[in-house]
């Protein structure tokens, strides 16, 4: 998932956090995961969107970044 810093240059911030470890336990559980999964944040730390456990696909991760950053489909820029 950090490889989606070098697709979004300047406009995401990826973080890997290792959901086995206690202290991210809580983080886990109340963001409706089981064990693991992605969730998109606002710089704010709002949580806009998760896609839990085995259903995570990059493809889906993309298209929901393009939507939340206001990009057309293409990704060639923002739309306004």
């Amino acid at each position: 998932m950090s490889g989606l810093e070098s697709e979004f240059v300047g406009r995401v911030r990826a973080r890997n956090v290792d959901a086995t470890t206690p202290e991210s336990q809580p983080v886990v559980r109340g963001l409706g995961f089981r064990a693991h999964g992605i969730a998109i944040r606002s710089n704010a730390g709002e949580v806009l969107w998760t896609q839990p456990d085995h259903e995570v696909r990059l493809d889906d991760v993309r298209a929901k970044l393009r939507e939340l950053l206001g990009e057309r489909r293409t990704g060639s820029g923002l739309g306004t």
